[in-house]
């Protein structure tokens, strides 16, 4: 059926004189002409019809004024309306000027003022290049159940909010333009959903966007520019989490507090944003909140970059934040906070500031350009770090200090006046870290610290490369000092370090110099090349009461090795001098000359660590506990063959039978984590239960127990390890490094050839077996005709499957008092699954390391409950698991 046309006039035939008279003529689907002019009326629709001006003109010839005041100009209760290029002028700014009261309700090219746009009910709005202004409370009210679409829509000169989103509303807004707004530009609350794109908000009184509740909202590609608050606010409920909110390419420019502020249970996640020159911090989350930025630029932002505060998490990612005028993050309260590939510099504070109980971790990042510090962990903080590089600050690159605790590997320092400055007295470990070019010390140990340090590098420092504060006890092995200005390792008073296989060569001064008191052990190190500033410095330096051990250290290329204040009561055992211009090795009753006996490289210590057996253990006992180890169904066959096997050649020799020709040497192949230790333990207890080992204890080296640093002291050094292993086994895992390195440098041969001659002398007293990766082993055992002949038995240790897995975390679950739901084990089946078990995989390490993951997550969820009993803090399930 044909819609019928309706006229509207002030004049003329065939036309009604009112828009109301035409509306009660009009059926639904019936169109309304107007004639250019301006109409006073209430205009109530309640027909699906549409109203559009006579001539079709979109330039609002067509003005209806609202005929009473209290009253919309145009109210819709009925679906299908629609309204096109007529301004609408109501008579209180504060009300609406336009209701969709029910139905819905499409406006298109309208301007309507004097009051604002609502949708109540389960009415549906659609607004099309329309003009609202001059309206009060807020422009666009949309406050419905139903649904809401906003295209190139412009709200202007609103004294109150630009839009409000409510209820339970859907809502899309696309090219919508706010400006000249005193509250917010968009304020989506409710458990309201909303949808923006292309949006640009421009000086907003308040935010620029404000999120409540429970509400929701995706914006992509929209800016913010100089808002009179926040540039982004969410605010979770207390009593119920936020929906969330996303924003993707979306630029905040010039805001007048955070230009992202997230608290309460809020949670906002940041993808390809930038957040620019604002008055205040870039990013922040506090309360019990989340935040996330992904691909991210915070740039020049008032206060710090990135802000955590409370409980809240933060976590960024390929983020860069430059210029802030505090620090680039800043991390308090019990906050959680990771930062990955992310870059942090020019901060006019420390680039990274962790204070409180807050627990970061940094991950490949990059930091630098600040005047303080680089990074600084101070009060009870945690901090951890995986790589990453530090540059050019003006204080430590990185500093820890009062009680908190850091956990680092792989950081490189380079520039700036410390290194790594470790002053508290928490756990801190540093690993495989790289200083170099430091103005002053390399890495410096507090006052009464306890740091452990171990494969870190310093180069080209300038006082010191590395300093042992007052009162110190550190742990300090395989650390290397080079091209160091002044003294290449400095004990202040009464300190007493524990120091191995460290190398200190090329430094200006001392190579090492111990203070007034200070004790301590060093322990096969290296230290060479001292003195470069002058003969005046000794290579080590010994002050008045001091009494330092050094054991098999090899002092070497320099004017003098050693001088001792007077009252120093060093110990010297075993060490080796080469190439000394003058030497100078101490005398005395409180010090004691190298042995002449002992030869070139021979020490006492050595670096492979004893595990002695328990001597309580019966044959069934140990049988009966290899066989309750996950998994290994293979190698527990292989090994129960091979007692089956002792047992015999026992009897045979307590009968003055000859014993079968027999190696008792085992090839381990597998990869970490398949339990190859825990076996080889067994092994040794069972050969002892068997009679066929002493005491069957184990003794576990690596390359760096067996093989030297000169020639001559490799032997010594095998050999040593060996004598530790009699009446045992002699563990040797990753045993082909010894054979991977090429050059006239290396001894790992030299350790191979002792080996095997110390394995043919005391073939009775001493089981070996070495472990590594299979192929790795394969090779290894080929290339030394002695080890083929002398190692022809392989256990195969395979990967562990899911369901082995799962039981070796149980396994651990159990002994630690706690309990796993069942979901939580379909949960961690489905992780396992889902892993992948390439070359590295920890297998059963990494099941362990997994258990201790949650173990911290349920510590965490448990700590949110308000009264928690004693099965909830027994109980692991499924969202403990990371």
């Amino acid at each position: 059926m044909t819609p019928t046309v309706h006229r509207v006039a002030p004049k003329g035939r065939g036309a009604h004189r009112s828009i109301t008279a035409a509306l009660r003529a009009a059926s639904d689907g019936d169109e309304i002409r107007i004639a250019p002019g301006e109409y006073v009326e209430l205009l109530v629709l309640d027909r699906a019809v549409r109203l559009l001006p006579e001539d079709g003109s979109a330039a609002h010839s067509v003005r209806v004024l609202a005929a009473a005041p209290g009253r919309p100009v145009l109210e819709v209760t009925a679906p299908g309306v629609h309204v096109g290029g007529i301004a609408l002028t109501g008579q209180d700014p504060g009300l609406p000027a336009v209701l969709a009261a029910a139905g819905s309700l499409e406006l298109s090219l309208c301007e309507i003022s004097g009051g604002r746009v609502e949708a109540g009910g389960d009415a549906s709005l659609t607004l099309t290049d329309c003009r609202i202004s001059g309206a009060q409370l807020a422009a666009v009210h949309v406050n419905t159940t139903g649904t809401a679409r906003l295209t190139r829509v412009v709200v202007e000169d609103i004294d109150g909010t630009g839009v409000v989103i409510g209820s339970t509303a859907s809502a899309e807004a696309d090219a919508l333009t706010a400006r000249r707004v005193t509250g917010s530009g968009i304020r989506v609350r409710g458990r309201a959903r909303a949808i923006l794109r292309e949006c640009r908000i421009s000086g907003p009184g308040r935010s620029g966007l404000l999120v409540e509740d429970d509400a929701s909202v995706t914006a992509q590609e929209c800016r913010l520019t100089e808002t009179g608050a926040e540039g982004v606010r969410v605010l979770g409920s207390s009593q119920r989490p936020v929906g969330g909110v996303v924003l993707q390419d979306c630029e905040v420019l010039r805001a007048g507090a955070d230009a992202v502020a997230v608290s309460g249970t809020g949670d906002v996640l940041l993808l390809n944003c930038r957040l620019r020159a604002g008055s205040g911090p870039g990013a922040t989350a506090e309360d019990e909140s989340r935040a996330e930025l992904v691909n991210c630029q915070v740039d020049r932002p008032g206060g710090s970059g990135l802000v955590a505060r409370g409980s809240a998490r933060l976590a960024a990612e390929g983020t860069s934040v430059t210029g802030s005028r505090a620090n680039g993050l800043l991390a308090g309260g019990g906050s959680r906070v990771k930062l990955a590939a992310s870059d942090v510099g020019d901060c006019a504070f420390s680039a990274v500031h962790a204070c409180d109980d807050s627990r970061v971790t940094l991950t490949s990042c990059r930091i630098g350009e600040t005047p303080e510090h680089g990074v600084r962990a101070t009060d009870r903080a945690e901090l951890t770090v995986e790589g990453g590089r530090i540059t050019d600050c003006g204080l430590s690159g990185l500093q820890i200090d009062t009680a908190a605790e850091a956990r680092v590997r792989g950081l490189s320092v380079v520039r700036g006046r410390t290194g790594i400055n470790a002053e508290s007295t928490g756990t801190v470990v540093l690993e495989e870290c790289d200083i170099t070019d430091a103005e002053r010390a390399g890495i410096s140990c507090g006052t009464e610290s306890a740091a452990v340090l171990r494969d870190c590098r310093i180069n080209g420092t300038g006082t010191a490369g590395l300093v042992v504060g007052e009162r110190a006890t550190p742990s300090i092995e395989g650390c290397t000092v080079r091209d160091t200005a002044g003294s290449g390792m400095v004990v202040g008073p009464e300190a007493e370090p524990r120091v191995r296989a460290v190398t200190v060569a090329r430094s200006g001064k001392n190579s090492l110099f111990v203070g007034e008191k200070a004790r301590g052990t060093f322990e096969d190190c290296v230290f060479a090349g001292a003195g470069n500033a002058g003969p005046a410095f000794p290579a080590v330096h010994v002050s008045a009461a001091a009494a330092p051990v050094l054991r098999g250290c090899l002092i070497r290329d320099t004017e003098e090795d050693v001088a001792l204040e007077k009252g120093a009561r060093a110990v010297f055992d075993d060490c080796l001098a080469r190439d000394v211009k003058n030497p100078a090795l101490p005398t005395g009753p409180a010090s004691a000359l190298p042995s002449a006996s002992a030869g070139p490289g021979a020490d006492t210590g050595t670096s492979a660590r004893e595990t002695e057996a328990p001597t309580e253990d019966t044959l069934d006992d140990l049988l009966a506990e290899l066989g309750g180890l996950a998994g290994l169904d293979r190698v527990k066959h292989d090994v129960s063959s091979l007692v089956k096997l002792m047992r015999t050649v026992r009897r045979r020799e307590e009968m003055g039978l000859a014993p079968p020709p027999l190696s008792r040497h085992l090839v381990f192949a597998g990869n970490p984590g398949t339990g190859k230790t825990t076996v080889a333990r067994l092994y040794g207890r069972i050969l002892a239960a068997v009679g066929l080992l002493e005491r069957g204890h184990l003794v576990e080296a690596d390359r760096s127990a067996l093989v030297g640093e000169y020639v001559g002291h490799t032997g010594p050094k095998t050999s040593r390890v060996f004598q530790q292993a009699r009446g045992g086994v002699l563990f040797i895992d990753e045993a082909y490094s010894l054979t991977q390195y090429a050059g006239t440098n290396d001894f790992g041969q030299e350790a191979i050839a002792t080996l095997v001659k110390l394995m043919e002398d005391h073939r009775d007293d001493v089981v070996v077996i070495v472990a590594g990766y299979p192929k790795e082993m394969e090779v290894f055992v080929r290339s030394n005709p002695g080890l083929a002949s002398r190692f022809n038995r392989t256990l195969v240790f395979e990967d562990y499957s899911t369901a082995e897995l799962v039981s070796i975390l149980e396994h651990q679950a159990a002994q630690h008092q706690y309990e796993l739901t069942p979901p939580a084990r379909e949960a961690l089946s489905a992780h396992f699954d889902a892993t992948p078990k390439a070359r590295g995989f920890g297998n059963g390490r990494a099941a362990r390391q997994l258990f201790q993951a949650m173990t911290e997550r349920q510590a965490y969820r448990v700590a949110e409950l308000s009264d928690s009993t004693e099965s909830d803090l027994m109980t692991l399930k499924p969202e403990d698991l990371p």
